[in-house]
């Protein structure tokens, strides 16, 4: 009877819309239980849209809780597997001495809340009190960043609409002249610094932490299990590469191996990072954001992708 009922208070609520203001006379506290159950569990379902998906997240250790949070609460079962570390610079000798002639800039560009961190880290060593910086024009590369920024006791001035180095330079107005410091990891890409330049800006880009790769062992055992793997940065998508060969994968069989997951990208320049290395991007988020990536995780299991798989290595 269990068994009858579970199905039939299922279509009741899906016809007349909620449950019955009065139950059918056949209908035994049991029945009614397992109903109410039943409901709970298309409930909790329909509040865990992840349930079950494996995800691999190579997201420096340091920096994954909040993703592997979200994944979590999505009903998710997410695999950490770093594929960064986030190591000092080799000397901190140039930052330092920034910092003590911060005065001498206009702007302060950060594109990264390791870049932040470091930031703040030496401005303590140094002794140089945050309420110097007042003067400067502070950019954040995202929302992220800036918030950093502010848990740090800076307030960004200007945010670009979109989280790239590109929309930086084209969003930041007239900058001819003007001294730029730019703290930043040893393999960040070049695209800002030489947009900056080109618009009139004199820009000291200076180290501010390394970007290394992770120790991990057996990771390609993951892959076998899981069902998507994400990348939120083009380092973690050369280094896990990287990882696999050092393991002994030939590379077209890493490949393979990948392309057989769901691949999913934090935004453009990971996601084309991803492609020149051969795979198969099938998710980039529409906000470049660890939040934005659990979002387009989300839609494209639920089958509402806003972007089809052939239009995402174009852009």
């Amino acid at each position: 009877m269990v068994a009858f009922f579970v199905p039939c208070a299922r279509a009741w609520w899906r016809t007349a819309g909620g449950w019955p203001r009065s139950w059918p006379k056949h209908c035994s506290g049991r029945e009614r239980a397992c109903s109410w159950w039943g409901r709970a569990e298309e409930l909790a379902m329909a509040s865990k849209p992840l349930a079950g998906r494996r995800i691999i997240v190579t997201r420096a250790q340091r920096q994954a809780d909040s993703l592997l949070a979200s994944l979590r609460e999505l009903g998710a079962e997410p695999i950490l597997c770093p594929a960064i570390v986030i190591a000092p610079p080799v000397s901190y000798a140039p930052l330092d001495a920034a910092i003590q002639h911060i005065n001498d800039y206009q702007w302060l560009i950060f594109t990264s809340v390791n870049g932040v961190r470091s930031f703040r880290e030496r401005l303590n060593t140094v002794g140089v009190p945050p309420a110097r910086l007042h003067s400067l024009h502070i950019a954040a590369i995202g929302p992220a960043t800036a918030q950093a920024l502010v848990e740090v006791g800076l307030i960004p001035s200007f945010v670009p609409q979109s989280y790239v180095a590109e929309a930086i330079v084209a969003e930041i107005g007239d900058i001819r002249g003007q001294r730029i410091l730019l703290p930043r990891a040893d393999i960040a890409r070049a695209a800002l610094a030489i947009g900056l330049r080109d618009r009139g800006a004199l820009v000291d880009e200076i180290d501010a932490y390394r970007t290394v790769p992770a120790r991990n062992r057996a990771i390609g055992g993951l892959l076998a299990n899981a069902d998507v793997i994400t990348f939120t940065s083009s380092s973690t998508v050369r280094y896990f590469l990287t990882a696999l060969g050092a393991e002994g994968w030939a590379a077209e069989d890493a490949k393979e191996q990948l392309n057989r997951l769901v691949v999913a990208c934090i935004g453009p320049i990971t996601a084309a990072t991803a492609s020149d290395h051969g795979l198969r991007v099938d998710i980039v988020a529409r906000e470049y954001t660890t939040a934005g990536l659990v979002v387009a995780l989300v839609q494209w299991f639920a089958g509402v992708s806003e972007k089809p798989r052939s239009e995402i290595n174009h852009e």
